[in-house]
């Protein structure tokens, strides 16, 4: 069996290398089984930093699309024209295409028109805004795949509401939680930040362009943090364009214990994050995280895919609300935080089951 994995970007790859080092696994146990992993992007794109494949244990992918491009549309075009050259060329039986960008839907489009069976991960989460664009794609994606599969009871009633076939749903679990279990005794501490171990610290990550977009708001959102904060420093270990924006709004604000830093590698942003106090984030990745570790986290969005993150886990969410942030940061630096627990199939076995299902295709 040949298996084609999808990566369209750098949060992709954390996913997807459980389901690489499955398939190894099997085939090292003489299993008739080989995977190629697909990047939609180059080799040279600055997101993927040299230390990410030494640091999730797997090799660069073979395949590299070369599609960058800025606009949704132009980039989806581009995906599915690079990837129908690809599925023509290879030999392929499944493709495996991972969450919701928009080159994880052009991907989805080709393999379904080239009569290939089409396998989604993650299945079944939803915002239910139709105005946001990955809530298109994730609809697309759903409704095209011959194999959803899920991380728990409550994507599987949406893929149902929706239509999916009972036969077509695998409750398989949380696969962030198969890469969090692997690496757990390999994080390491920033090399930089000697002091961390020794006082209580916030972490600040920041990604939705919509969040970047609203300088004043986010600013005002800043100023809550950094006020109830109450003198913990805030570490924000951002990239690019988010660093950029935070960098001009401190400017004015002059934050002595708001501590801006360049992005840090895989492992060094895993042990930040599982030894903080709390976290304040908008990555549905950082919370799920924030949850596996224990760790009290602050979602600054109003939904989040993992509702279990919420309703079982350590996560809250406030939305853009700067008013609410700050009120929540409070809590969260006197300690004032709810008790989380680890949510159904978190268990670190997802790949595995993922691995097995496809082995029985056959």
């Amino acid at each position: 069996m040949n298996i084609c994995i999808v990566a369209g970007a750098r949060p992709n790859f954390i996913k997807v290398a459980p389901i690489v080092r499955a398939i190894d696994n099997a085939k090292a146990h003489g299993r008739d089984i080989d995977y190629t992993l697909v990047y939609a992007g180059s080799k040279d794109d600055p997101t993927l930093e040299p230390s990410l494949f030494d640091d999730l244990q797997i090799a660069p992918p073979q395949v590299f699309l070369n599609v960058v491009c800025e606009n949704l549309n132009e980039l989806t075009g581009q995906v599915m024209s690079a990837f129908e050259r690809y599925l023509q060329e290879h030999k392929t039986d499944v493709v495996i295409v991972v969450d919701d960008l928009a080159s994880t839907m052009a991907a989805a489009i080709v393999t379904k028109k080239q009569g290939i069976r089409l396998a989604h991960l993650v299945a079944g989460t939803r915002s239910f805004d139709i105005k946001m664009p990955k809530e298109i794609n994730r609809l697309v994606i759903d409704g095209l795949s011959d194999l959803l599969f899920t991380a728990g009871m409550g994507a599987n009633s949406i893929a149902t509401r929706e239509g999916a076939e009972l036969s077509k749903i695998y409750t398989v679990g949380n696969i962030l939680m198969d890469t969090l279990r692997f690496n757990r005794n390999r994080l390491k501490a920033p090399a930089n930040f000697p002091q961390l171990e020794e006082a209580p610290y916030l972490v600040f990550t920041l990604n939705r362009k919509a969040l970047m977009a609203n300088r004043e708001n986010l600013k005002r959102m800043l100023e809550a943090m950094i006020e109830n904060a109450q003198g913990m420093p805030i570490i924000a270990p951002l990239r690019g364009e988010a660093a950029k924006v935070v960098g001009e709004l401190l400017a004015d604000l002059h934050p002595s214990s708001f501590i801006l830093h360049p992005s840090l590698s895989y492992l060094e942003f895993g042990w930040l994050t599982a030894h903080a106090h709390g976290i304040i984030t908008d990555s549905g990745n950082v919370a799920e995280e924030a949850t596996f570790n224990g760790v009290p986290c602050i979602t600054l969005n109003s939904y989040t895919e993992h509702i279990e993150t919420v309703k079982v886990g350590t996560n809250e969410l406030v939305g853009e609300d700067a008013q609410l942030l700050g009120e929540m940061v409070g809590r969260m630096v006197h300690g004032e935080w709810k008790q989380g627990a680890l949510p159904d199939r978190w268990d670190g076995r997802t790949a595995e089951r993922i691995v097995q299902i496809l082995m029985e295709l056959q």
